[in-house]
C-alpha cells in the first residue's frame, strides 16, 4: 500500500447522466454511452480506489440511479453514499456535488462526462484535483482510461500527499464576462456563434463560426479545438492559448478572403471539414478580447450556452488558474509504485 495514507481520505465521483447523448448522435457519427456503462465504471473505479486505501466515497445523486445502481452490490469495505440533496437533472447539480465534495475534504474527484461535464464541475471544485473520464464526444479535457486505472490515479492522489504533489496540473481556463461581469467559463474553447440562440446546445456547423478562442489545440484533438491544432500546439498545461477568427468573420476591411489559410480539421466524429481561418494569434494569461456581437452567442467547450443582446458586451479572457487536473500516467506510476511486492 502507498505510504503516507491521509487518514479519512475521501473521493468524490460525478457520472453525468447526459454526457454522450447529444444532437451529435445523428448530425455525426458520435458514440452512445449509455447510464448502464457509466454505473459499471464507477464500479470499476470504487475497486481502484478501494485497492489505495481510500476510505470513504461520496457520488452525485442523479434521477437515472447511475450512483446507485452502481452501489447496490457493492461488498468493499469503503463507505460509499451518494450526497443527501434532491437533484434536478440540470448542471447545477454536478457544481452543486463538486462544492459538497469539497466541503467534505475530498482529496481528488472523479468526473465521468465530456468537456461540458468537467466545466461545470470544475466551477464547484476549486482546488480539488479532477480526474477526467471520458464518456462525450468531442472531448479534449477528459482522457480515455479505463476506470480501475483512473481509480487507482484518484485514489493515490487522495491518500498520498507526495502522489498529488507530482501528479497534479494546473489548467487554464476561459473567462467570460458580459457587461463587466463574469458570466461563465470554458475549459477548453469558447466559440462566438451566429445563431441567436442556445437551441439544441451542441456545436456542429463550423460555418456559423465567427471566432474561438483555446486553452488546449492538439494534433490529436477533435470538435473545435481541432482547427487550432492544425495552427499551433498548444498543451493542457501551457499557460498560453490561441485565439482564431475565421475568414467570413474579418470585416475590419483589412483581410482578403482569397488569402485565408484552409484547415482541414475533424470537428466531429466522422466529420472532416474544410475551415477557412483569416487570423490566428497566440493569447496569455490576462489577455482579453472584447465581444459587440447582438443576436449571437458563446458556445462554452462545444454548447451554446450564452445569448449576446442588443447592448450587450462581451469579453473572454485567459486565466492561468483553471482547475487542478490528475496527470493520469504519473500518478499510476506512484500507484504502482505503492502496490510493488513486498517482502
Amino acid at each position: 500500500m502507498t505510504a503516507r495514507l491521509a487518514r479519512g481520505s475521501v473521493v468524490g465521483i460525478i457520472a453525468n447522466p447526459a454526457a454522450g447523448k447529444d444532437i451529435r448522435r445523428l448530425v455525426a457519427q458520435g458514440r452512445v454511452v449509455s447510464n448502464q456503462e457509466k454505473a459499471n465504471t464507477v464500479k470499476r473505479v470504487l475497486a481502484g480506489l478501494e485497492a489505495m486505501g481510500v476510505e470513504q466515497v461520496l457520488l452525485m445523486p442523479d434521477r437515472s440511479g447511475i450512483a446507485y445502481g452502481a452501489i447496490r452490490d457493492w461488498r468493499g469495505k469503503m463507505r460509499c453514499a451518494p450526497l443527501e440533496y434532491e437533484p434536478t437533472g440540470w448542471q447545477i447539480d454536478s457544481t452543486r456535488s463538486a462544492e459538497m465534495m469539497r466541503a467534505a475534504g475530498a482529496g481528488c474527484i472523479v468526473t465521468i462526462g465530456g468537456d461540458g461535464t468537467n466545466r461545470v464541475v470544475a466551477k464547484g471544485a476549486g482546488d480539488v484535483p479532477l480526474a477526467p473520464i471520458s464518456t462525450g464526444t468531442n472531448n479534449v479535457f477528459p482522457k480515455l482510461i479505463e476506470g480501475t486505472l483512473a481509480g487507482l490515479a484518484a485514489g493515490v492522489v487522495a491518500t498520498d500527499q507526495a502522489a498529488r504533489d507530482a501528479s497534479c496540473r494546473r489548467a487554464c481556463r476561459l473567462d467570460i464576462s458580459v457587461n463587466g461581469e463574469l458570466r461563465d467559463i470554458a475549459l477548453v474553447d469558447a466559440a462566438l456563434s451566429r445563431q441567436s440562440m442556445i437551441g439544441s446546445r451542441a456545436i456542429w456547423d463550423m460555418d456559423a463560426l465567427r471566432h474561438v478562442w483555446l486553452t488546449t489545440s492538439l494534433a490529436t484533438s477533435i470538435g473545435i479545438s481541432s482547427i487550432g491544432g492544425r495552427l499551433k500546439t498548444v498543451g493542457m498545461f501551457e499557460a498560453k492559448g490561441l485565439q482564431i477568427t475565421f475568414a467570413d468573420s474579418a470585416t475590419d476591411g483589412r483581410t482578403d478572403e482569397s488569402e485565408a489559410t484552409v484547415v482541414r480539421a475533424p470537428i466531429a466524429p466522422g466529420i472532416i471539414a474544410d475551415v477557412r481561418v483569416a487570423q490566428w494569434s497566440e493569447m496569455l494569461p490576462g489577455d482579453a478580447v472584447e465581444i459587440d456581437a447582438a443576436g449571437c452567442t458563446i458556445a462554452l467547450d462545444g454548447e451554446r450556452e450564452i445569448e449576446l443582446l442588443r447592448g450587450d458586451r462581451a469579453t473572454v479572457a485567459l486565466n492561468a488558474n483553471g482547475p487542478m487536473v490528475v496527470d493520469f500516467e504519473d500518478a499510476l506510476l506512484h500507484a504502482a509504485r505503492g502496490m510493488g511486492a513486498s517482502g
